[in-house]
């Protein structure tokens, strides 16, 4: 399975919706210089998310994925359970993670359809089938960070009047001064020697 990494931002519509939003792919070249056609992605939704590519370690589902030339914004939902033991533990986890920013990245994971050699030596993945997204520590690309975090709770409690409210936007990024924002993606492919 190949891999892809790019930008995320979070929200926090409230405390028992843990709701996810960036782009899972775009066709800047990674460091490979294979490029991932957003518009090439075949995909069904509801699909997985999971933790660190973990398939035995799913986290929640990307509910939303819309295919544009410049790349595939995504809104997904980590899962909440009230009850003890190891799924809470993973669940909790990946959120406290991703809202404590030690998470910043997602990753594509996806099974070649069709594709084209470039002059470079890369691969221009033209079709591919989009398996899975993954909330990952360590992306591909050190630019790919999370550029802005919402919490729509008390910013919608501040515009009613109940409480203070705040949303941080990183203006630049902090891998990168003046790198542009959802323009970044990069991928780590399993290769065979």
């Amino acid at each position: 399975m190949e891999r892809a990494y790019s930008l995320l931002t979070i929200r926090s519509a409230d405390e028992n919706a843990h709701v996810i939003e960036g782009i899972a792919s775009t066709p800047t070249p990674d460091r490979y210089e294979d490029i991932v056609e957003p518009l090439g992605a075949k995909y069904a939704l509801p699909m997985p998310l999971l933790w660190q590519h973990n398939h035995a370690q799913p986290v929640g589902h990307v509910e939303f994925a819309q295919l544009t030339d410049e790349g595939i914004p995504f809104r997904a939902t980590i899962a909440k359970v009230d009850e003890p033991g190891k799924l809470k533990d993973r669940l909790d986890e990946a959120w406290q993670s991703v809202r404590a920013r030690l998470v910043r990245a997602v990753s594509i994971g996806f099974r070649p359809l069709e594709h084209a050699y470039l002059d470079n030596g890369g691969i221009r993945y033209l079709s591919w089938e989009w398996l899975e997204l993954s909330l990952v520590t360590v992306p591909a690309n050190s630019e790919a960070t999370i550029n802005v975090i919402r919490s729509i709770d008390t910013t919608a409690r501040a515009a009613l009047g109940i409480g203070g409210g705040h949303v941080v936007r990183l203006e630049k990024s902090p891998a990168r001064v003046g790198a542009i924002p959802f323009v970044i993606a990069d991928h780590l492919q399993e290769r065979g020697s």
